[in-house]
This record gives structure tokens, C-alpha cells and sequence, in this order.
């Protein structure tokens, strides 16, 4: 029997967030994640990428073959059968280059969420747990600790090579209430339409020599 499919959930934009189009959710800064320790992450230009025991998706849920997708699909070959029935492996797949450039990456698939048969998000400490289990890579983590409102407005980024933040609850959450848990903001102008890369030759990001130190 198949795993059964969840589309990941669309993250919305803090109020300070510069790059908010018409069609984006904006979000006060709810109780849940202001109230609680969070784990601020680097938003990664890549695809939004589901892994799970017997397959992958996109965020789309549409199956369609992409050759961006052909690295994910080998690595979800490998690994799958330690990803534990029920669960889900949510992750940025940078393959294939977008609106940054990647020149120096540990991997081609970054994990920024885990999901157990419950359909909870798991806690931050067990994300990683469960990553190094896995011998996957995590996203950048930008800052651990109390919700501070004036220190994630001040983050400083290198909006060159940076599309901008996540900001999550550090504990578990339920999918229902997902927009109460996750928030993000990004950069000024951010291109954030498929229709750059996928209708165009795939130019993959570059990966870290063997041996070399981050």
C-alpha cells in the first residue's frame, strides 16, 4: 500500500517581509511561534521536495519527470527504505540552478522539516536526529532561541547569494496548524515562478569538492 501523499503547506510572509507579491500569505506574527523558542533557517533557492519510503514528489504532487528531479529521485532510491512507514522527509532540492547561484554545496538536498505517521512536524532536535540518521544535510541555521522580534529583523543576510529566512516553531506541530508554526520572509524582488528554470536548459549548482571543509 502506498504512502499516503501531503502537499507541503505555503508558508506565509512575516509583515516585514519585502517580498511579498499579490497572491502571497501574510501573517502577524501568531501566538504560537512568538510565545515559544524558534529556529530561524536560510531559505534555500531550490525546489520544495517530499521524500518518502516508497517515492518523492514535488511540492505539486503532480509526478511529472523533470531532469532537476533525476539526482532527488537516485537519493530517495538509496534511503528510502530508512525512512520509517507514515513518515516524510521535507527538503529544498538545488540541483538545478534558479535565481542564486550555489557554487560550494555539501549536497544537492537540504532538510528543513520532518513528519511522523501522526502528520506532526517534529521537534527541531529531533529533525536533526533524524537527518544525521539519515546522512542527510540540514538547512543553514541563522539563529536558535527565544522569539525576538527585533533580532530577526535585523538578521543580516547576503542578499546576493540568500533568498531569505524561515522562521519555526523549535517544538512539534500538527499540519493543521502549520501557518500558526512556520513563517518566512524574503528578499526584495525574489523570483519565485517556475517558468525561469523548468522550461530551460538545467544548469546544475555546484558541489563541494571531496575532503573540502565548509
Amino acid at each position: 500500500m502506498a504512502t499516503q501523499r501531503f502537499k507541503y503547506p505555503r508558508t506565509p510572509h512575516l509583515p516585514w517581509s519585502p517580498g511579498v507579491s499579490s497572491d502571497d500569505l501574510v501573517t502577524e506574527v501568531p501566538a504560537a511561534l512568538s510565545s515559544a523558542p524558534v529556529v530561524v533557517t536560510e531559505k534555500l533557492d531550490g525546489e520544495n521536495s517530499t521524500l518518502y519510503q516508497d517515492g518523492l514528489h514535488a511540492r505539486s504532487l503532480d509526478g511529472r519527470h523533470h531532469p532537476s528531479r533525476d539526482w532527488l529521485k537516485r537519493l530517495q532510491g538509496e534511503i528510502g527504505y530508512q525512512i520509517p512507514a507514515g513518515f516524510r522527509v521535507c527538503g529544498e532540492n538545488l540541483y538545478a540552478r534558479h535565481s542564486v547561484a550555489y557554487e560550494d554545496l555539501a549536497s544537492y538536498f537540504f532538510v528543513f522539516s520532518i513528519w511522523d505517521e501522526t502528520n506532526t512536524c517534529l521537534s527541531w532536535a529531533e529533525t536533526k536526529a533524524w537527518a544525521m540518521r539519515l546522512g542527510l544535510e540540514l538547512v543553514p541555521t541563522l539563529y536558535e532561541g527565544p522569539y525576538d522580534d527585533a533580532r530577526l529583523r535585523s538578521l543580516k543576510l547576503d542578499l546576493q547569494r540568500c533568498e531569505g529566512y524561515v522562521v519555526r516553531s523549535a517544538g512539534a506541530f500538527p499540519y493543521a496548524r502549520f501557518s500558526e508554526h512556520v513563517a518566512k520572509w524574503v528578499r526584495r524582488g525574489h523570483v519565485q515562478t517556475d517558468d525561469h528554470w523548468m522550461h530551460g536548459v538545467v544548469t546544475p549548482n555546484g558541489l563541494r569538492e571531496p575532503g573540502k571543509k565548509s
